[in-house]
């Protein structure tokens, strides 16, 4: 009797856990290869990938593409695209160059005039995407061209900041005490990292608690999962696809001025297939593109994964360009291919167990 009650007990017990979501386990899987794949690079081939500096320059490199990826993560788990994000960061670099040299401006104005521009073309494109129901690829393609096209007639030729304190603040490094490498006169150099990582990380940090623990959050991942069931639960799916945009339009203007932070430069080939790879590391990151599935500590991996094979394609002596875009082909298709492989095994146990 007493070893009927204590398999009664193991039955509820294992009937009572939650298996993981989706989302926690494309996440797992991309931290493990993240950290896999810079420790098989750290063991291969060492040298820079031992840096402690080479490392924190993944993210000092790629911070606004960080940022980026977050607004883009946030559209794709609603099911959307977003792919006016590069023009969006080429044309806040120019314009606010063009302000603070030309028109004598200031730093702070240059920041409020790189969120007007991500807020004006999130405004517009989550309108049309949402309450005229125009298909986004083709809005955003649009919004891409007139970004691009906008850029172009600010300035032709490519500008440099001159400008003092925005030189200062672009000149800015936080010291990470303790951690470094020695030179080859034996002096330790410490490691550093750029003010455009700690907006970076901040903008992480505040994507995941909105998809985590609000109702906006909440309702991105019905309405991405069914948008149908959703306006059955009573969600305003296109006020809830409108701010989707809002946010991913606010994020780029925050990205451009962050690209402005490492560059200094504004150019209208600047950011160029920026988002392609923010996509690609938001799949990367776990993000299904059909929408319902992502988290943006995923993303954050994603960007670091999807950068950290092109450094491991450089160290192995295959320096052109192109075989970069190859491996970032076959990465993203092997994360495509293993994510539809997991979820169709976790459907299939699940239809079993009911």
């Amino acid at each position: 009797m007493e070893i009927n009650r204590k398999h009664a007990a193991q039955r509820l017990s294992l009937k009572g856990r939650e298996p993981i979501s989706n989302t926690n386990l494309l996440l797992a899987i991309t931290v493990c290869t993240f950290f896999g794949m810079y420790g098989m690079a750290m063991g291969v081939w060492g040298g820079g990938f031992l840096n402690p500096q080479q490392f924190l320059d993944l993210f000092n490199n790629n911070s606004f593409l960080i940022v980026v990826a977050c607004g883009l993560t946030i559209v794709m788990i609603a099911g959307g695209i977003d792919i006016s994000v590069g023009g969006i960061t080429a044309l806040v670099t120019m314009v606010c160059v063009v302000y603070l040299d030309d028109k004598g401006g200031s730093v702070a104005g240059s920041l409020a005039i790189a969120l007007g521009i991500g807020t004006a073309f999130g405004l517009v494109q989550g309108f049309l995407v949402s309450y005229l129901e125009i298909q986004p690829f083709i809005v955003t393609l649009a919004g891409m061209f007139f970004a691009k096209g906008m850029t172009t007639i600010v300035s032709v030729a490519p500008r440099t900041a001159e400008h003092a304190a925005f030189l200062a603040l672009k000149q800015f490094r936080i010291v990470i005490p303790g951690i470094g490498s020695y030179g080859k006169t034996g002096n330790f150099i410490p490691a550093r990292i750029e003010l455009g990582v700690i907006i970076a990380l901040a903008v992480v940090l505040a994507v995941f608690i909105v998809l985590k623990w609000t109702r906006f959050g909440r309702n991105l991942y019905a309405i991405g999962g069914n948008s149908q069931s959703a306006l059955m639960l009573g969600i305003n799916v296109k006020r809830t696809r409108f701010f989707s945009y809002l946010f991913s339009g606010v994020l780029s203007g925050i990205g451009g001025y962050v690209y402005l932070l490492h560059t200094g430069a504004g150019n209208a080939s600047n950011a160029t297939a920026a988002e392609m790879q923010a996509i690609a590391s938001a799949i990367i990151g776990g993000t299904l593109l059909t929408g319902g599935v992502g988290n943006v500590v995923g993303t954050l991996f994603g960007v670091l994964s999807l950068k950290t094979i092109n450094n491991i394609v450089i160290a192995s002596g295959l320096r052109e360009p192109y075989w970069q875009s190859i491996t970032t082909g076959l990465m993203l298709c092997f994360f495509i291919l293993l994510q539809s492989v997991i979820l169709k095994i976790r459907e299939g146990s699940a239809s079993k167990r009911d």
